[in-house]
């Protein structure tokens, strides 16, 4: 048993320094490239500039006028609206806002009717989402209130605001929609 041991033993340390010598391998293309570059021209890099010294600047503006103010003169210590009203023509900023009112007017499409105690508008939605929406519902962005419904149209009452910040009355009739458009 300890010759069949010994044999292997000897057989491992064999192929051991046989894959040791086999790895062993003449580095001269590293020579070669290190003896290159030595050889080759030294370029003069320039130096790194100098850095001026940054000199920070010091805002003390406590005796000038908050930038977060709105600009009107002769304004109170409480906020005031950028709008007039005219003809109690304003839109009810406390209502909760309903889900077509996210859509622009431009992109929701009157689709149809239905009929049961009272006529319903179906909108479709950019998304391709069909709602059902009677008078009194709102719907795009400028406070679009249905006022009217028939077969053929869906009228709303927005409120808008003009270039002077007065809002006005505007109403706007979505036509009902062909098929293919």
């Amino acid at each position: 048993m300890v010759r069949w041991q010994s044999y292997y033993l000897a057989i491992a340390w064999a192929t051991v320094s046989l894959l040791l010598t086999a790895c062993t391998e003449t580095r001269s293309d590293l020579t070669q490239y290190v003896d290159k570059v030595k050889q080759s021209k030294v370029i003069n890099i320039e130096p790194i500039p100098i850095m001026l010294e940054y000199e920070q600047f010091r805002y003390d503006a406590r005796q000038q006028r908050d930038p977060f103010r709105n600009l009107l003169v002769g304004e109170n210590k409480e906020a005031k609206p950028h709008y007039q009203v005219r003809h109690s023509v304003s839109p009810d900023l406390s209502r909760h806002k309903e889900a077509l009112e996210a859509y622009d007017i431009k992109t929701l499409q009157f689709v149809g009717t239905l009929q049961q105690e009272e006529t319903w508008a179906l909108v479709k939605t950019s998304d391709g989402i069909i709602n059902r929406v009677q008078v009194g519902n709102y719907l795009g962005g400028n406070h679009g209130k249905i006022i009217a419904i028939n077969e053929h149209r869906l009228s709303l009452r927005e409120i808008v605001m003009d270039a002077q910040g007065i809002y006005q009355e505007k109403e706007t009739i979505l036509s009902i929609a062909v098929a293919g458009e």
